[in-house]
């Protein structure tokens, strides 16, 4: 069987994670043929700590316009995901896709239509619904382990913003950049993947003075189509540790989600005690699956399609109107 040629554009810490981590493992599966950044020196040391010796490019589009490849991983920022999905997709190539979609909900539209037009694999790296943890969170949830749900609490509560190793120029900006949009896209689409719709949004947000700067409070309700709410807190000055956790109460107790991977139970009048997730094996990464679809095999990823609706809900977040926003009119068919 042959390898899989893909190319890396941008070389942030998801790009950097891509050649140094991810991609060895698949050495024998997939070719890295080309990287483009458009910091030239940023190039040439990484694909030196790497010992690779693909072609090296600054500008994407000259890359997408001479390097012949099956896949194209994107590691941009948003604002530009959507010029080089669109450019992608036009030479034929599957597009796999860093988080946000896209850098407003037009674009994120298009590009599902770009993708279904092209008729090519459109994945987005979402991985959380997979990890061990929110595995076995959904087996416990099946199993009634603490009755019927009640509510949930979603905190995004950070120190500062952007954190120690996150440093770049767009991370704090408005457009760009900003906790809801790095991190609670994460814990949006895993929420819709888990239980269903959010059909409604309520948000309170706080912003700098600064015009250029991104949210500093966020207080909001979101509610899923079978009216359970999920109150979200997010803030960069938590006096505390950071902390990013779904916690959910039910009837007979609660399960917690404490910092994307630490599960806990608890009943009703005892407190919350580890999970172990020893037992469950995961599909991830999400690269494995990509390379087991092209190689026409069964997998799972999440499309622009998932994009799409969960930067549905991160929008009404950013942009809140009057009371609660019934988004139902703007989302595409959610798929369990």
């Amino acid at each position: 069987m042959s390898k899989l040629k893909m190319a890396v554009i941008g070389l942030g810490h998801m790009g950097r994670h891509m050649i140094h981590r991810l991609l060895p493992q698949y050495a024998d599966k997939i070719e890295l043929v080309a990287i483009c950044d458009s910091d030239a020196s940023s190039l040439e040391r990484e694909v030196a700590e790497a010992g690779i010796r693909p072609r090296l490019y600054t500008d994407y589009r000259q890359l997408l316009d001479e390097v012949s490849m099956d896949l194209v991983y994107i590691a941009v920022p948003p604002s530009l995901h959507y010029d080089v999905a669109r450019i992608a997709f036009d030479k034929g190539i599957h597009v796999f896709c860093e988080k946000p979609l896209a850098n407003s909900l037009t674009e994120a539209r298009s590009l599902v239509e770009l993708a279904e037009k092209a008729n090519r694999l459109h994945a987005v790296h979402f991985s959380l619904p997979l990890d061990p943890a929110v595995l076995k969170l959904q087996g416990l949830l099946e199993e009634q382990a603490i009755g019927p749900i009640h509510r949930m609490d979603l905190f995004l509560e950070f120190p500062q913003w952007p954190r120690a190793w996150q440093q770049n120029p767009w991370i704090t900006s408005r457009q760009q950049g900003g906790y809801l949009l790095e991190v609670g896209i994460h814990w949006i689409q895993m929420i819709q993947q888990l239980f269903g719709p959010i059909t409604h949004v309520k948000s309170d947000i706080e912003f700098p003075p600064d015009s250029n700067q991104s949210e500093s409070r966020v207080q909001a309700v979101l509610r899923l189509h079978d009216e359970i709410e999920i109150h979200l807190s997010g803030t960069d000055q938590r006096e505390e540790e950071e902390r990013v956790s779904l916690v959910i109460h039910g009837a007979e107790g609660t399960l917690a989600l404490e910092n994307w991977r630490n599960l806990y139970q608890g009943g009703k009048d005892t407190g919350l005690q580890p999970v172990s997730v020893d037992d469950v094996v995961s599909p991830l990464p999400i690269l494995k699956q990509i390379v087991q679809l092209l190689n026409g095999e069964s997998g799972i990823i999440y499309d622009f399609h998932d994009g799409y609706n969960a930067q549905v809900v991160l929008e009404a977040l950013r942009k809140p109107g009057e009371g609660f926003t019934d988004v139902r009119p703007q989302l595409m068919g959610i798929k369990r």
